[in-house]
């Protein structure tokens, strides 16, 4: 099965395919990942995200780290034998961002298991790019107990295949009966999970401008006057079952 999730000239109008992203709170209220001053065109079926930082929050950490991001508007099913692919392809710039520090303002491609904590993803800046893979603490989902650590959080930050300042195919496959992610650029393998401690159920596809900067006693330092802009194509599904 083969799918492709595009429609971005829709992305104002409605959310059929995609939506803002964002976590509802305890005291009834939404937080949007939304810039107020991003600027979003779509020419030749690709979406253009140019977002200055502003966006912040000073007690959570996941509602810090993204500023401007878009959820598919259904989940992806994840196949119980098989595996699916999952594949865009991204250019990203930065202006005012740190030199050499990834975590300042990129450009991501998330795959988010709500079910379970669960994240796959891939972070790009205009010369480097970092694969990630861990288990969050998302407001109001609940974590599998698995006698290991809860929430973790592991990056790789690399260069290796990577283009800068041009596009790049990120792609993403996680078998489920494996318990198994690999990770992809430009067609080759650039990282391999396996023994993944959770059966990831379904994924929100996230396409996002972020930052990744700890809080502080004083709060967010997350926010200094970057911009990010990000480019994407279309995403194709690919998924692949063991009787096919």
């Amino acid at each position: 099965m083969k799918k492709v999730l595009g429609n971005f000239d829709s992305i104002l109008s409605s959310e059929d395919t995609w939506k803002i992203g964002g976590f509802p709170l305890p005291d009834g209220s939404f937080w949007k990942y939304q810039e107020p001053e991003a600027v979003v065109i779509v020419r030749n079926g690709t979406l253009y995200v140019r977002a200055p930082l502003s966006n912040h929050h000073d007690s959570i950490q996941i509602l810090d780290n993204a500023k401007h991001m878009y959820y598919s508007a259904e989940p992806v099913e994840i196949p119980e034998n098989g595996y699916i692919d999952i594949e865009v392809e991204i250019k990203a710039r930065t202006k005012n961002t740190k030199p050499g520090d990834l975590y300042d303002g990129y450009v991501s491609f998330n795959l988010l298991d709500f079910t379970t904590g669960a994240a796959l993803d891939f972070f790009a800046t205009d010369d480097q790019y970092a694969s990630v893979y861990g288990v969050l603490p998302f407001p109001g989902v609940t974590v599998p107990d698995t006698g290991k650590t809860k929430y973790f959080c592991l990056f790789k930050e690399a260069t290796d295949h990577f283009k800068p300042h041009e596009f790049n195919t990120f792609r993403i496959r996680y078998d489920r009966k494996k318990d198994e992610a690999l990770f992809y650029v430009n067609g080759q393998e650039v990282r391999r999970e396996t023994t993944i401690p959770v059966k990831l159920n379904q994924f929100t596809i996230a396409l996002g401008i972020m930052t990744e900067k700890d809080l502080t006693n004083e709060g967010s330092v997350s926010v200094h006057g970057q911009t990010v802009i990000g480019e994407y194509s279309p995403v194709t599904i690919t998924c692949s079952t063991d009787a096919e």
